[in-house]
C-alpha cells in the first residue's frame, strides 16, 4: 500500500514538474490573438492575465454584491427580493454585451444565471439578518 502511494505522489510531483516547466516554453502551434498579437509568448503569461482578470472579477462582484445588499432596503419585505422578469433582462443584456465584446453569448448566460440566483440568496440572507435582528418593518402593520 505504501509503494502504491508513495508511486502517485511521485507520478503526480513529476506531471506537476512538466506542466510547469511547459508552461515557461512557447506555444507550440499558433500565434498570438490577444492584444492585436502582441500577447503571449509563453502559457505562464497567459496565466497571469488571467490571474489580474479573475482579481478585478471578484473585485467587481464584490463591489456588486455592495449594491445588492444596498437594494435590499428599497424592497418592502423578502418576497420582493425575485422578480423573474428582472433576473431575465439581466442574462440577456450580459449576452448581447458579451456578443458586442467578442465572447460567446452562451457563456454570458452561463455564468450570469448562476450567479444571479447566489446574489437573489444573499439578498435573502441580508433580509435574515435584520429579522433575526429584530429590523423587520415588513412585519410591523
Amino acid at each position: 500500500m505504501r509503494s502504491c502511494i508513495l508511486t502517485v505522489f511521485l507520478l503526480t510531483a513529476a506531471t506537476a514538474h512538466a506542466q510547469d516547466a511547459a508552461a515557461a516554453k512557447p506555444a507550440p502551434w499558433g500565434s498570438p490573438t490577444v492584444d492585436n498579437g502582441a500577447c503571449c509568448q509563453t502559457l505562464d503569461e497567459v496565466r497571469a492575465n488571467i490571474d489580474r482578470i479573475d482579481h478585478d472579477i471578484v473585485r467587481l462582484m464584490a463591489e456588486r454584491g455592495r449594491y445588492v445588499h444596498e437594494a435590499a432596503r428599497f424592497k418592502a419585505d423578502p418576497t420582493h427580493v425575485e422578480v423573474p422578469a428582472r433576473a431575465e433582462a439581466v442574462v440577456q443584456k450580459a449576452m448581447t454585451l458579451a456578443e458586442q465584446n467578442g465572447l460567446s453569448p452562451q457563456i454570458a448566460e452561463s455564468t450570469y444565471r448562476p450567479m444571479l440566483r447566489a446574489y437573489l440568496d444573499y439578498e435573502q440572507q441580508v433580509f435574515a439578518k435584520a429579522s433575526a435582528a429584530g429590523q423587520t418593518p415588513w412585519k410591523q402593520k
